[in-house]
C-alpha cells in the first residue's frame, strides 16, 4: 500500500469533487464558481494567515495553523482548476530542497576602476 501524504490525499480529494460533484460540498462549490472565486479565496486566506501571523497572545499559534491550513487547501484547489498536479508541485519543492545550503559566491566590484 502507497503511504501518500495529507497534501496529496487532500489533493486526490479535490480532484474527486472535481470530477464527481456531490451537493452541499464547498469544494465543488468554489469549482462552479470558477477561477476567479477560487483565486479570491486564495487572497482571502493568504491575507488571513498573514494576520494571523502578526498576532500574538493565547491562541494566536492555533490561529495560525488553521490559516495556514486553509491556505494551502485553497491553493490546492486553485492547482487542480488550473489543471498543475501535485506531482509536479512536490516534484520542484524537492529539486529546490537539494540547492539547499548553496550559498551564491557573491561577487566582489571594484568600485575605484
Amino acid at each position: 500500500m502507497e503511504n501518500k501524504d495529507s497534501l496529496t490525499k487532500m489533493y486526490e480529494i479535490i480532484l474527486d469533487r472535481k470530477a464527481n460533484p456531490a451537493e452541499g460540498s464547498y469544494t465543488c462549490y468554489l469549482f462552479e464558481k470558477g477561477l476567479d472565486k477560487i483565486l479570491k479565496k486564495v487572497g482571502e486566506e493568504c491575507a488571513e494567515t498573514i494576520i494571523a501571523a502578526k498576532n500574538d497572545g493565547e491562541g494566536s499559534r492555533e490561529e495560525l495553523c488553521g490559516e495556514v491550513c486553509d491556505l494551502l487547501y485553497h491553493v490546492l484547489v486553485m492547482c487542480a482548476e488550473k489543471g498543475l498536479d501535485i506531482s509536479e508541485i512536490l516534484a520542484e519543492n524537492d529539486r529546490r530542497a537539494e540547492k539547499i545550503g548553496n550559498l551564491k559566491q557573491m561577487k566582489t566590484v571594484d568600485r575605484n576602476t
